[in-house]
C-alpha cells in the first residue's frame, strides 16, 4: 500500500452481528477533497469486500479499486455483509433485505466517523441490488449511486436461467459451497480474455482464505423474487454500467429499468472488453474512470 494512504479497520454493529468495514484515504487531503462525500463499495454474492475491491496480485499492480480511489482523494469504504469475510456468520442467508440493513448499520458508522450522512455508493452484481434497495429504503444516505452488473426483472438472463437449477439447494441451506474453480469461473465464463487468469486466481484464493462457503440469500432472491426494487422510488442520481460481455442481465432489462428512473441525472454505459467482475478486468480503468467522473459530477 502507498505510504500516502491510511488504512483502517472498523466494525459496524447490527444487533448481535458485527460487520467488518475497511477504510482507505489519503493522510493529507486538500480542503476541496475533504468536502467530497465518502464512497462505499458494495460487494456481490460470491466474493467479499477486500478480495473484490482491495486485491493485491503479485506481479500485477493496480488492482485495488479502494486504493485507486483513495489516491485520488476519495474516502473509500468497503464492508463485508453478514455471513461474508470477517463479518459474523449467522444462521441467516444474507439476502438483499439483510444487505440493506447492513448498509444502514455501516451508514451509521461512517456518519459517526466522518460527520457526513450522505454517500456515493458503487455496487457490483448483487451488490448493485443491495445499493438500489438501500437507495429506495434510505434515500437520505445516497448522494450518487452506481449499479454495475445490475439485474432488474431477470428476464432473458442466461446466467440466472442456469442458476435456477440450484433453487432447491438454495432453499435447503443458507450457505453454498465455493472452491477455486468456481470463483475463477465467475471471471472467465463470459468474455474470454477480459480478465487476467492470475488475477482471477488471486481473487479466488483471497476469498477462500475466509472459508469454503458463502450465503445463499442473494442467489435465491435473484432466481425467485425479482424484481426486488421499484425504479420509480429511486431518486438518487444513478449510473448504470454493463460490461460488454456480462450475461447477468440483458440490455432490454436494464434499459427498461433506466427509462423508469425519475431522476433527470442518470447515465447508462456499456463498457467494451469487460465482463461480469469489471472492477478486476484488464480494462478496469474504463470503469474506474467512469465511476469517478460520475461521482465528481455536479
Amino acid at each position: 500500500m502507498s505510504s500516502r494512504l491510511i488504512y483502517e479497520e472498523h466494525w459496524a454493529r447490527k444487533g448481535d452481528v458485527s460487520l467488518f468495514v475497511a477504510r482507505k484515504r489519503l493522510r493529507e487531503r486538500p480542503a476541496a477533497q475533504q468536502k467530497r462525500p465518502p464512497v462505499v463499495l458494495v460487494h456481490g454474492s460470491s466474493t467479499s469486500a477486500l478480495p473484490t475491491f482491495d486485491l493485491t496480485v503479485p506481479g500485477h499492480p493496480d488492482y485495488s479499486f479502494m486504493e485507486w480511489l483513495a489516491l485520488r482523494g476519495w474516502d473509500a469504504w468497503a464492508m463485508d455483509h453478514e455471513g461474508y469475510g470477517r463479518s459474523t456468520i449467522t444462521s441467516g442467508n444474507s439476502d438483499i433485505a439483510t444487505g440493506v440493513d447492513d448498509l444502514k448499520a455501516t451508514a451509521a458508522l461512517i456518519a459517526s466517523e466522518t460527520g457526513v450522512s450522505a454517500f456515493n455508493l458503487y455496487g457490483l452484481s448483487s451488490g448493485s441490488l443491495r445499493v438500489a434497495a438501500f437507495a429506495q429504503a434510505a434515500p437520505q444516505h445516497c448522494a450518487r449511486i452506481v449499479l454495475d452488473a445490475f439485474v432488474w426483472t431477470g428476464e432473458g438472463s442466461p446466467t440466472l436461467e442456469k442458476r435456477k437449477a440450484g433453487i432447491a439447494q438454495f432453499l435447503a441451506s443458507n450457505r453454498r459451497a465455493i472452491d477455486l474453480d468456481y470463483v475463477v469461473g465467475i471471471f472467465l465464463r463470459d468474455g474470454p480474455g477480459t480478465t487476467d487468469p492470475a488475477v482471477a486466481d488471486a481473487c479466488a484464493r483471497a476469498q477462500l482464505a475466509y472459508g469454503d462457503s458463502v450465503p445463499t440469500g442473494t442467489y435465491l432472491d435473484m432466481t425467485t423474487k425479482l424484481p426486488l426494487v421499484d425504479s420509480n422510488l429511486i431518486f438518487a442520481p444513478t449510473l448504470i454500467v454493463r460490461g460488454e460481455h456480462d450475461t447477468i442481465a440483458t440490455m432490454d432489462d436494464l434499459l427498461a429499468f433506466f427509462g423508469r428512473l425519475p431522476s433527470s441525472d442518470k447515465r447508462f454505459a456499456v463498457l467494451p472488453h469487460l465482463a461480469h467482475v469489471a472492477t478486476l478486468g484488464k480494462s478496469r480503468h474504463l470503469l474506474w474512470n467512469m465511476v469517478e467522473e460520475f461521482f465528481n459530477a455536479e
